[in-house]
């Protein structure tokens, strides 16, 4: 038994425009090849190719997502602030001041979770379609 040469020694050279060219380029970056050769070897000896898809559909809603977990995690430190400062109040008139506060943020962290909701419907819907 013969040991297979797998050492390519064979050239086959293509021209193209610029424009083919750039359009090969585009292709090959959005694959898993490392190598330009490798893609245009796969593409010619009809082997599969896999290419990297990205749903830009749903950018704008990972954004919105990251806003908002911004202004959900500095809504909760600011609830914990005042609970441990709930804890430390001795007096009524302090209590009632930080009724008030609270009152306030708890309004703004439902606003917020409405928010959150209106996205994940929007994305939902996207995602459905």
């Amino acid at each position: 038994m013969e040991k297979e040469n797998l050492n390519r020694n064979r050239i086959a050279a293509v021209r193209f425009t610029a424009a083919e060219y750039n359009l090969l380029v585009k292709r090959f970056k959005a694959t898993t090849c490392r190598q330009m050769s490798e893609y245009l070897r796969k593409c010619l000896l009809n082997k599969p190719i896999t290419v990297n898809y990205r749903n830009e559909s749903t950018d704008e809603v990972m954004l919105e997502i990251i806003r908002l977990r911004k202004d959900l995690n500095g809504i909760a430190n600011n609830f914990n602030q005042s609970v441990k400062k709930l804890h430390t109040q001795r007096q009524v008139p302090e209590f009632r001041n930080w009724i008030v506060d609270t009152e306030n943020q708890r309004s703004e962290l439902l606003e917020k979770v409405e928010i959150i909701q209106h996205c994940i419907e929007k994305a939902a819907g996207k995602w459905l379609q």
